[in-house]
């Protein structure tokens, strides 16, 4: 049904229209590759680091998805909060994230979820660059967060909500007379209730069109979700399935996604001196220590420690000089194993959490207790020093001028206003596709919708109706989508639908009284 993942990565580079970006995401996931995919489509880049296979990081330059844009659309931050900690950010080389916690205008513990909730939102915009070219990186620099994706949920959430139609339809093709099934002993993602239906009626072994009955979804989400569940290995066609072996009893399912974290038990790493297992030196467990879910301090530490120790060397990540002796070195690491023990929490995000900087605190002390590995890492810290020194930084102004040097959506979206107030129509309608490009807000949209029709009314009315009426499905409370609609129906002469459309944005905007008017008039013109 679907190319094997070895073959999915045998090309270094391509295209999405020919290897979709959900068959890129599963292949990395199940190859476990830790490299860089590169996403290019005119003037956007991305750039998504993945780690044994799962996304840890996403780079772009679009002024949205930046972590700061991202928190003041949400609310969690001030435009002016946001302006004074992006200069001081500039000036000082510390990430924004951190100077916000540091200031209190965000607690850690929020600050992961959004970071991980900005990431998300960046992941799944490249489901719709259907027309980027691709390049996989093989030598990457590790991130410095510590925010982790999960690829299964990812593949699903996106194919579901963000992919055209058109691309699914595409890349996933079968006739009537095929019957699906699941797949036993996969284990999956998380499943919506319209999703957990779908696959349900997997069971009884369905064509697609008994699948959309049974399911009660029309072709659009059917297709979609089939589509994501066949990729994940979770159904395929009832007579593929029934070639497979059935798997052992006691047989545990794999996941399509590696592991968030690695437990405790370690691997001897290079460097490690192999007769001292650091983490048998963590106390077998706090006993008569309550845990620490609920104890917001503890929890914001947890938080703090583990988003900033990725991009720690191991002298920081353990708090000690460079001429630490033995005896301190072992204390430092068995105080910070035993203040963030994953034996002191119980929610299985927490615990993740603390297991990974417990690895990362082992993997320091193994480092520098092997006399060659600690020296190794004085020469690196050194290093850095003298090139900091000896090639100067950048001027504030030229950090700023790097930084901020991102597409912003909404500063095209009021060119193209100015354009269109101008009436130079195919001008605002080239803005307005640059908005939608970075951003496809219902707004603009439905703006270079309306563009598009005054550049040509004559020829362009129908497709803009299609696009209009995507636009309000999509988004009902689009006042500018129905008055738009009511604006191109009036001029297709369909006046029931013109008057339709006007009313709801009369309903959304009873203040404007234009409304009024135009509803009397084609009232008018449809008695006629």
């Amino acid at each position: 049904m679907f190319p094997t993942p070895a073959l999915v990565l045998r090309q270094r580079e391509g295209a999405l229209i020919e290897t979709p970006f959900p068959l890129l995401l599963h292949a990395l996931a199940i190859e476990e590759r830790t490299c860089t995919l590169e996403l290019k489509v005119r003037q956007r880049e991305k750039r998504i680091t993945f780690e044994d296979g799962a996304p840890v990081a996403c780079s772009s330059n679009l002024l949205h998805e930046t972590l700061g844009k991202f928190l003041v659309e949400k609310g969690k931050l001030s435009e002016v909060d946001y302006q004074k900690a992006l200069a001081e950010s500039v000036s000082t080389d510390v990430p924004i994230g951190g100077l916000l916690v540091q200031k209190g205008l965000i607690s850690p513990f929020d600050l992961y979820k959004q970071m991980q909730a900005n990431m998300a939102m960046s992941l799944l915009d490249c489901f719709r660059w259907t027309d980027a070219r691709y390049r996989l990186i093989a030598d990457i620099e590790p991130p410095d967060t510590s925010v982790r994706m999960n690829t299964a949920q990812l593949i699903l959430t996106g194919i579901a909500t963000m992919m055209p139609f058109d691309e699914v339809a595409t890349h996933f093709t079968f006739t009537d007379e095929r019957h699906f099934a699941q797949v036993p002993g996969v284990e999956g993602p998380r499943l919506s209730s319209k999703d957990a239906r779908l696959f349900q009626a997997l069971r009884t072994r369905p064509t697609f069109p008994e699948l959309m009955e049974r399911s009660g979804l029309d072709t659009d989400a059917t297709l979609r979700r089939l589509y994501a569940f066949c990729l994940l290995g979770l159904a395929d066609f009832a007579e593929e399935v029934d070639k497979r072996p059935p798997p052992a009893p006691s047989a545990v399912a794999p996941a399509p996604v590696p592991a968030p974290m690695p437990g405790p038990a370690l691997t001897p790493l290079p460097g490690m001196i192999e007769t001292v297992d650091p983490a048998s030196l963590v106390p077998a467990g706090p006993s008569g220590v309550p845990f620490s879910d609920d104890d917001e301090a503890v929890k914001n530490a947890l938080l703090s420690a583990f988003m900033a120790h990725r991009g720690q060397d191991p002298f920081d990540l353990l708090g000690v000089p460079e001429n630490v002796q033995p005896v301190a070195l072992r204390k430092a690491f068995l105080a910070l194993s035993d203040k963030f023990s994953p034996l002191r929490f119980q929610t299985a995000d927490l615990k993740e959490k603390a297991e990974g900087l417990l690895v990362g605190y082992a993997r320091a002390y193994g480092a520098l207790s092997e006399v060659e590995q600690a020296a190794l890492w004085r020469k690196r810290r050194a290093a850095a020093r003298e090139k900091k020194v000896g090639t100067g930084r950048p001027t504030t102004a030229e950090q700023f001028r790097i930084r901020t040097d991102l597409l912003d959506a909404s500063t095209q979206y009021e060119e193209a206003r100015k354009r269109l107030k101008a009436e130079n129509y195919a001008g605002a309608f080239e803005y307005f596709e640059y908005a939608c490009d970075i951003d496809p807000k219902p707004l603009y949209r439905a703006y270079r919708a309306w563009a598009r029709y005054l550049m040509k009314p004559e020829a362009h009315g129908k497709l803009a109706l299609q696009e209009l009426q995507e636009v309000t499905r999509q988004e009902p409370g689009c006042e500018e989508a129905w008055f738009f609609t009511g604006e191109v129906s009036r001029g297709e002469g369909q006046w029931t639908q013109a008057e339709d459309a006007y009313r709801k944005a009369f309903k959304l905007n009873p203040k404007n009284r234009q409304y009024v008017d135009l509803i009397q008039d084609t009232m008018k013109k449809v008695k006629r």
